[in-house]
């Protein structure tokens, strides 16, 4: 049997009330997310429940993308989303296998694909 841990993430931003500070979303450390590197991401809402994980070749687009699309599968739940969580992961392999990992092993609430559990 594979032995498989779910990654430290390198970066945690969390939603503001009322940012005060320049913010993207509510979230005043964004830039804090990786520009050119990729990984998985995990948007929690504010009891701390998965709702979303994703991957990305590069992750601060992607994430955004979230909040933007049309197509995106959060987009009638953005507002649910208080915390997001990046790990780098730059192996596409990887980063496949850590968020099919993640979507099954915490029961991600919005992932429609690669679900298991259901």
């Amino acid at each position: 049997m594979i032995k498989i841990t779910i990654p430290t993430p390198n970066v945690t931003i969390t939603k503001q009330d009322n940012p005060k500070l320049s913010n993207i979303y509510g979230f005043t450390d964004f830039h804090l997310i990786p520009r050119d590197k990729g990984g998985i991401f995990m948007f929690y809402n504010g009891n701390g429940e998965l709702l979303f994980v994703g991957k990305a070749r590069k992750l601060r687009p992607r994430i955004k993308k979230h909040f933007e699309d049309t197509v995106s599968p959060i987009k009638m739940h953005r507002d649910e989303v208080t915390k997001i969580e990046v790990c780098t992961i730059e192996n596409p392999v990887d980063r496949e296998i850590y968020e099919t990992y993640i979507i099954n092993e915490l029961k991600a609430k919005y992932n429609v694909d690669k679900v298991f559990f259901r």
